[in-house]
């Protein structure tokens, strides 16, 4: 498991990756904004330059998405579909879910809602 943390913010955002078979699994916790963003982005950069044939990304312990992280997963999003890998968005939270459902990502990017827990499965 690789954890990436930038420096000045790293209490804000943690992003361990993984990768099993082929599925690179990120976990995110903390808050996604303008300032921690850059680290999702840097994250699934380095996921997609594996070329797996999936990706999870797991926002079950985000507690905050802004426009800077809606526009990383919608970026995401396009990759993957340039790419053909599967793209997987779990959330947890209701404040998440909304932020996703009313920009429309929620249905773009097809995002599961998991139980607390359920996201390590």
């Amino acid at each position: 498991m690789t954890a990436i943390s930038p420096s000045p913010t790293d209490e804000l955002l943690t992003v361990d990756s993984t990768s099993v078979d082929g599925v690179a699994r990120l976990v995110l916790a903390g808050e996604v904004d303008c300032s921690t963003a850059p680290l999702l982005r840097r994250a699934l950069d380095a996921a997609f330059a594996e070329e797996p044939r999936g990706i999870t990304v797991d926002l079950e312990a985000v507690t905050f998405l802004d426009s800077a992280g809606l526009s990383t997963l919608a970026i995401a999003h396009r990759t993957a579909v340039g790419q053909g890998t599967r793209l997987r968005v779990l959330v947890g939270t209701r404040a998440v879910a909304r932020a996703l459902q009313v920009t429309g990502l929620w249905d773009l990017l097809g995002v599961e809602q998991v139980e607390p827990g359920a996201g390590a499965a």
